[in-house]
């Protein structure tokens, strides 16, 4: 990896964002559009709200990252952009370190804006530090981006891309402890959502909600959302192809 290649490619990839309005609407305003829309659906039960927003805090980005990343990647390699920027000396790590420096940057934006509107907009009630909660944001956020790196290196179309989403996202968010308890499941389902790191999303956004410290656990899933996200984006260097599908 070169870092100067890196950071040139997470410019260019930032230079186009900026004439795609849409994306950038549905990276930075979908996720607070949705928190606003699950504040007024819980109005009469504001402890409904206070007990699953923070986990959705981190969800919402995932999410969105995650379904954004994958098809703006996809579309560099079907426009022929992908086969030419590696036909010159820049590495299979400079592209997608480029890529996740790129959207990094806007996961941290879109963090910001959706921690900010919870808690001092709508009223999100958490025990511990706002900084806490932003940080795991932002992990979830920087983890949906790794996703959807890693993913469109297996789809030969925009459509194909997004029917990852149902295999990727939907079976975290059904296990990962937001509809009930991961201890109340049937093992073998506890057993998988002990792998899956959208789990330990959820986890660290519950440990800030409850306590007013740092805990042992809330690193440990902290840890835990980096260390896949790092994982992710090097099994997508690895996976990259140098054709275009």
């Amino acid at each position: 990896m070169n870092v100067h290649r890196t950071l040139a490619t997470a410019a260019r990839v930032l230079r186009q964002l900026r004439h795609d309005p849409r994306s950038i609407a549905l990276m930075l305003l979908v996720p607070c559009v949705m928190l606003l829309l699950l504040r007024y659906v819980f109005d009469g039960s504001p402890a409904t709200f206070d007990s699953i927003g923070a986990s959705l805090l981190g969800i919402f980005p995932l999410i969105t990252m995650f379904l954004v990343t994958s098809i703006a990647t996809l579309r560099e390699r079907t426009s022929g952009t992908l086969e030419r920027l590696l036909a010159m000396p820049l590495g299979k790590g400079d592209l997608i370190a480029g890529y996740a420096l790129a959207f990094g940057f806007l996961a941290v934006i879109q963090s910001v804006l959706a921690t900010g509107l919870a808690l001092w907009a709508l009223g999100l009630d958490v025990t511990g530090s706002a900084w806490l909660l932003l940080l795991v944001a932002l992990l979830d956020a920087l983890l949906g981006t790794a996703l959807g790196l890693f993913v469109s290196a297996f789809a030969a179309s925009e459509f194909q891309a997004v029917q990852f989403m149902p295999a990727v996202i939907f079976p975290q968010l059904l296990l990962c402890g937001l509809f009930t308890p991961r201890d109340k499941m049937a093992p073998v389902l506890e057993s998988i959502s002990n792998v899956l790191p959208m789990s330990y999303a959820v986890d660290g956004m519950n440990e800030v909600l409850r306590h007013p410290s740092v805990t042992g656990d809330f690193v440990r899933d902290a840890v835990i959302v980096a260390g896949c996200a790092v994982l992710v984006l090097a099994l997508g260097a690895a996976t990259l192809r140098r054709r275009t599908a």
